[in-house]
C-alpha cells in the first residue's frame, strides 16, 4: 500500500546526532581594508560562510548567524540576525543576508545590514527535545542601551537546568523557557544589566553624561567577570560564543574541556570554531598557528580590538570528549587523523586472535564513510604483522639453506598480501513512500550495497571495521544482511570504539539506555542467567540517589559487573544477527585502555566507562536508568 508520505533512509552505521558547531569572526581593520587587500567587501561574511559550511557535519537541523556593527550612529540598527530550519539552512541564511544587503544598497549606501565587525555563526542539532525557530541560535537579548544587548550561540548541554531556574527565580526573574540556552542568556544578561547599572551610578556621580557616559560604561564592562560569575553555576559541557551590542565579543569553554574550541588571530582578524582543521582551511594557515582554547579559558576581544585570554574558573581534571576524536570532528585534522589510524592499528591483536592469524583466507574492508581512516590504521597494523611473519620465514629458510637460487621460495614468501577490498558501498539517499514497517525494513537493508565477486564464497572470512556501534540497528537491518549475500565463512565486525554503555548528557544525542545495544545485551544476559533482580536492585539505588540528590555513585555500573566484555560482545553478536544469515557473526570492540593510548589528550570516556566528570553526569546516568526501568515495568510515580 502506497500513501503520500516521505520516509528517508540515510543513516551512517548507527548515526548519532552531534551537539552543534560554532563560528566567530572579529574583523580588526576597517571594511575598506579587506576590499582593497582581498577584493572582497564582504570578507567577514565570506569567511563565516566557509567556517559554517566546513562544519556542516556538526549540525544539519538548523543554522543561524548574527552580525554586530560597532559605532553605528543613533537610530541606526547595529545588530542583525538570520536563522533558518532544515538541512539547507546555511544556504537559506546567506541567501537572505545577500538579499537584505542588495535591497538596502539600492535604497541607500548607509547602514548596510550585515556589514559589521563581529560575526557569529551556529549549526544546530537538537539533543533535548526542543525544536522550532525560537530555539535556533544565535539567541538575542535586546535593550535600548547598546552595551546591554547580548547575542550568544553555543555548543553545549547543561545538566542542572532545574537548579539554575531555582537560582534565577530567587533573584526575582521569571524565565520564559526551561531550555538551557534561554537560562544561560538570562543569567549572563542579568549580570550584564547589574554591571551596567553599577557603572552607570558610578559615572553619573563622577559627572559624566551623554556619549561620554556611554563610552565610560562600555570601556569598563569587563565581560570576563560576568562570564566567570555566570558559568560558575553551570554543570555540563559548553563552548559559548557571543557579543554585546557595544562591540565586546568573546568565546569561552567549560572547565572540564568537554566541548572543543580552537582559535586563530593576527592583526587583521580573530577566528574561533569547533574544529582546528576548519580554521586552517578557511584561513589558509598552518597547524601551529591555530590554538586550542584551554578548559576554563575565555578569549575576549574588546570593542577596541584588543585580544586577551582570561581564566574563568578554577581548573579541574580535563576530560575532553573522546567521541570528538572517534566520530564527530573532521578527519582532516592532523591529530585526529593520526589518532583514528592508531585506533585501527590497536585492534590488530584482537582481530588476529579472532581469525586464528589466517590472513590468506581473510578479506578486510570498512563500513563507509566514517570508518575509513581507522581502516587504514588497521591495514597498516596487519601489514606490519605480515612483514614480521615474512621476515621470520625468510630467516628460517636462509638458515636452512632453502632459499635457492631461482628466487621461487623468496617470491612465494613475499607474495603473501593482506587482502583488502571495498566490500560495502554507501548507497545514495533512499526515498520511499512506503510506511509499513516491513517496507521500511526492506529498504533499510539496501542502504549499503556490496561488491559482488570480491571474496571466495564459503571459504573467506570478512572483517569490516566501523567507528562505533551504538544501537546495532544498521548492522542487523542492513550491513550483515548485505554482506551475507557474499556467502562468507564468517563475518567479523570491528568497532574502533569500546562498547557504548552509558548515556551522554553533555550535548550528544545518546540519552536513553534502551537505545544502546550493549545495555540491551546485558539486560538479556541478566534475564537468561536468572539475575534480573539486579535490575530492580539497581533501580532502587538509582531512585534513592536521585531523591537524596546524591550524585557521587553511578549505580548503573553494577548491572555490567557480572559479565566480561567478551561475554557481552558475544551476546551483541547474537542480537544483531539477522534471520537467514548462514555464517557465523562475531564482534570485536576497542578496549578503553587502547582508546586512551590512541587519544591521550581526550580522556572523556563516560560513554564507555560510566565515569562522568561532573556530578550532573552521574545524576543523568542514574536518572536514565530509572526512566528505563519505570517505562519497562509501567511504574508511575
Amino acid at each position: 500500500m502506497y500513501i503520500c508520505c516521505k520516509f528517508h533512509i540515510y543513516f551512517m552505521s548507527d548515526s548519532i546526532k552531534h551537539e552543534c558547531g560554532i563560528a566567530l569572526i572579529r574583523l580588526l581593520k576597517p571594511q575598506n581594508y579587506y576590499k582593497e587587500k582581498y577584493n572582497d567587501l564582504h570578507y567577514g561574511l565570506s569567511k563565516l560562510y566557509l567556517l559554517m559550511e566546513k562544519q556542516h557535519n556538526r549540525g544539519q537541523e538548523a543554522a543561524g548567524l548574527a552580525c554586530v556593527k560597532i559605532d553605528a550612529a543613533p537610530a541606526e540598527e547595529y545588530i542583525f540576525r538570520e536563522r533558518h530550519l532544515g538541512t539547507n539552512a546555511i544556504t537559506e541564511c546567506f541567501d537572505a543576508v545577500n538579499k537584505a544587503i542588495g535591497e538596502q544598497s539600492r535604497i541607500s549606501p548607509r547602514n548596510i545590514p550585515y556589514m559589521g565587525e563581529i560575526y557569529l555563526g551556529h549549526l544546530r542539532y537538537s539533543t533535548t527535545g526542543h525544536s522550532g525557530i525560537s530555539y535556533v541560535h544565535p539567541f538575542l537579548r535586546r535593550n535600548n542601551w547598546r552595551s546591554r544587548n547580548l547575542c550568544i550561540a553555543g555548543n553545549f548541554n547543561l545538566t542542572n537546568v532545574d537548579e539554575l531556574i531555582d537560582h534565577i527565580v530567587k533573584e526575582g526573574q521569571h524565565p520564559r523557557s526551561d531550555a538551557d540556552m534561554f537560562i544561560m542568556l538570562e543569567q549572563l544578561g542579568y549580570l550584564l544589566d547589574a554591571r551596567h547599572t553599577k557603572l552607570y551610578d558610578r559615572f553619573i556621580r563622577e559627572g559624566y553624561s551623554g556619549k561620554e557616559l556611554n563610552d565610560k560604561i562600555e570601556e569598563n564592562l569587563k565581560i570576563e567577570q560576568i562570564i566567570k560569575e555566570a558559568s560558575d553555576l553551570w554543570d555540563g559541557g559548553f563552548c559559548i560564543i557571543g557579543a554585546t551590542g557595544s562591540g565586546d565579543s568573546f568565546v569561552f569553554r567549560d572547565k572540564w574541556g568537554i566541548r572543543p574550541c580552537f582559535y586563530y588571530s593576527d592583526d587583521e582578524i580573530v577566528v574561533a570554531a569547533s574544529e582546528r582543521a576548519v580554521i586552517q582551511t578557511t584561513m589558509n594557515v598552518e597547524y601551529d598557528m591555530v590554538k586550542e582554547l584551554q578548559p576554563a579559558e575565555a578569549l575576549i576581544i574588546g570593542k577596541d580590538g584588543k585580544v586577551s585570554l582570561h581564566t574563568i574558573a578554577k581548573k579541574v581534571k580535563s576530560t575532553p570528549c573522546s567521541f570528538e576524536r572517534i566520530y564527530f570532528s573532521r578527519g582532516s585534522d592532523a591529530d585526529i587523523y593520526k589518532e583514528r589510524k592508531t585506533l585501527g592499528r590497536l585492534l590488530v591483536p584482537q582481530i588476529l586472535h579472532e581469525i586464528a592469524c589466517d590472513l590468506d583466507n581473510s578479506v578486510f574492508s570498512f563500513i563507509p564513510n566514517t570508518a575509513e581512516i581507522a581502516y587504514y590504521g588497521m591495514i597498516e597494523g596487519m601489514n606490519e604483522y605480515l612483514d614480521s611473519i615474512k621476515l621470520q620465514k625468510i630467516m628460517e629458510a636462509a638458515g636452512k639453506g632453502n632459499l635457492g637460487k631461482d628466487g621461487k621460495t623468496l617470491h612465494g614468501i613475499l607474495s603473501h598480501k593482506v587482502r583488502c577490498e571495498k566490500l560495502a558501498i554507501k548507497d545514495i539517499k533512499l526515498r520511499t513512500f512506503i510506511t509499513e514497517s516491513s517496507g521500511r525494513d526492506d529498504l533499510a537493508a539496501h542502504v549499503y550495497d556490496i561488491t559482488y565477486g570480491s571474496i571466495i564464497p564459503y571459504k573467506d572470512t570478512i572483517i569490516v571495521i566501523d567507528d562505533s556501534i551504538v544501537r546495532g540497528t544498521t548492522l542487523r537491518q542492513s550491513i550483515i544482511k548485505i554482506l551475507g549475500r557474499l556467502h562468507p565463512k564468517k563475518i567479523v565486525i570491528v568497532s574502533s570504539s569500546p562498547q557504548i554503555r552509558y548515556p551522554d548528557c553533555y550535548g550528544i544525542d545518546m540519552s536513553h539506555m534502551e537505545e544502546f545495544i550493549a545495555f540491551n545485551a546485558v539486560v538479556r544476559l541478566l534475564e537468561e542467567c536468572n539475575m534480573d533482580k539486579l535490575l530492580a536492585q539497581t533501580y532502587e539505588k538509582c531512585r534513592k540517589a536521585l531523591e537524596n540528590n546524591d550524585n557521587t555513585v553511578n549505580y548503573v555500573k553494577e548491572i555490567y559487573a557480572p559479565f566480561t566484555e567478551q561475554r557481552i560482545s558475544e551476546k551483541i553478536a547474537q542480537m544483531v544477527t539477522p534471520e537467514g544469515v548462514e555464517c557465523q557473526i562475531s564482534i570485536i570492540f576497542q578496549t578503553i585502555e587502547n582508546l586512551h593510548k590512541a587519544c591521550p589528550d581526550n580522556g572523556g570516556d563516560w560513554y564507555f566507562s560510566g565515569n562522568y566528570p561532573t556530578p550532573g553526569g552521574t545524576r543523568c546516568s542514574n536518572r536514565a536508568f530509572v526512566n528505563y526501568f519505570e517505562s519497562k515495568y509501567s511504574i508511575s510515580r
